[in-house]
C-alpha cells in the first residue's frame, strides 16, 4: 500500500505524525536525535509517541546504542522520556551480543568506553589485549571528547596487520550531543574498512535489528503485523532512511537531528521538496511518507 498523505500545514509542507497515525499499527522509532539530544528529551516527540500509543498502537524504539536494552531504559528515564512513550527497546547492542555468541571461543578485544561493557554479559570469549585478539568488539571512541578518527590510525593499522575481524556495535557515524557533534563507532569502523580491515556492522541499517523490532511488534499486537502497517522514524540518512529502504518499510524523516546543519530552514514547501528529492535520489525505492523538523503530533 502506498500512502500519500497531505500535509496539514500547507505553508511549510511538513507532515505531523497525526496525519499518518491511522495508517500504521506500529512505529519503529529512532532514539537519539528524534526523542532526545543526549541532554534532555524533546517534549514534542514524547507527546507524539504518547498520543500514538494512546490510540492502542505500539512503539518499539530501535537504536544503534552499543549497549543492551536494559541499560537504555534508565538512561531514557534520566533524560525525561516517560515509559508511556514506548513499549520496548531493541538495540544494536542486543544484536551484537548475539553475533559474538556465535564464536564463543574467539579471543576478543573491546574497543570502546567501559560503560559499554555490559554488551559482553553472558559471553564466554577470552578478553585480551589488541596484540592477542582475533575479534574486535567496537562500541565507540575511547574518549567522548574525541572528534576525529585520525587519533586511532596507528591502532587500526596494527589491527589490520593482525587480521583482526571487527564487529561494529554502532554503525552511526556521528551523533549530536546537545550542541556539538561527536563521532560514533561507525566512523572508526568506516576508517578500518578503508584501510582494508574486515568489518561486520550490527544495527541499523542491517536487517537483523529490524527483524527483531518487527518480532516485538508482533508479540505486542498478538498477531503478525504486515510491513505496510509499520513506520520507521529516524533522523539518520545512512542508518534510519537507508534501513527503511533496505528492509521495505515506509519512512518518516526527522530533519532536525544529525542533518540539521544540512537541511536548515525547512519552512517552505520548496525546501521540503528539495530535501525529499535528495533522499529519494540517494535511496531509490524509498517510500518516504512524511518529513518534519522534529517529531510532532500536530
Amino acid at each position: 500500500m502506498t500512502i500519500t498523505p497531505q500535509p496539514s500545514n500547507a505553508s511549510t509542507g511538513l507532515t505531523p505524525l497525526s496525519i499518518l497515525a491511522s495508517q500504521y499499527d506500529g512505529l519503529l522509532c529512532d532514539v537519539w536525535g528524534v526523542i532526545h539530544n543526549g541532554a534532555a528529551a524533546f517534549d514534542d516527540a514524547v507527546d507524539a509517541l504518547c498520543r500514538f500509543r494512546a490510540t492502542g498502537r505500539h512503539v518499539v524504539l530501535i537504536t544503534n546504542a552499543p549497549r543492551l536494552a536494559k541499560d537504555v531504559y534508565p538512561q531514557l528515564e534520566r533524560l525525561g522520556v516517560p515509559r508511556d512513550a514506548f513499549d520496548c527497546i531493541v538495540t544494536s547492542g542486543d544484536v551484537t551480543r548475539n553475533l559474538i555468541q556465535r564464536d564463543p571461543d574467539a579471543a576478543l578485544f573491546h574497543f570502546g568506553p567501559a560503560r559499554d561493557r555490559s554488551i559482553l554479559e553472558g559471553a564466554t570469549n577470552p578478553i585480551v589485549g589488541l596484540s592477542d585478539a582475533r575479534l574486535c568488539l567496537l562500541t565507540g571512541p575511547l574518549d567522548d571528547a574525541i572528534e576525529t578518527v585520525d587519533v586511532y590510525q596507528d591502532l587500526l593499522v596494527e589491527m589490520r596487520d593482525n587480521a583482526v575481524q571487527m564487529i561494529c556495535a554502532n554503525p552511526d557515524l556521528v551523533v549530536r550531543d546537545a550542541d556539538r557533534m561527536v563521532i560514533c563507532a561507525g566512523s572508526i569502523a568506516q576508517r578500518y574498512s578503508q584501510l582494508g580491515g574486515t568489518v561486520i556492522f550490527s544495527g541499523k541499517p542491517q536487517a537483523a535489528i529490524y527483524q527483531e523490532a518487527r518480532n516485538r511488534v508482533d508479540a505486542l499486537a498478538n498477531r503478525k503485523v504486515p510491513k505496510c502497517r509499520l513506520l520507521a522514524v529516524g533522523d539518520g540518512m545512512p542508518t534510519d532512511i537507508k534501513g527503511a529502504a533496505k528492509n521495505g518499510l515506509d519512512a518518516y524523516f526527522i530533519a532536525g537531528g544529525i542533518h540539521a546543519d544540512e537541511f536548515a530552514g525547512m519552512n517552505t514547501p520548496a525546501n521540503v521538496a528539495s530535501v525529499r528529492k535528495i533522499i529519494e535520489s540517494q535511496y531509490p525505492g524509498i517510500n518516504l511518507v512524511g518529513m518534519n523538523d522534529r517529531l510532532r503530533w500536530v
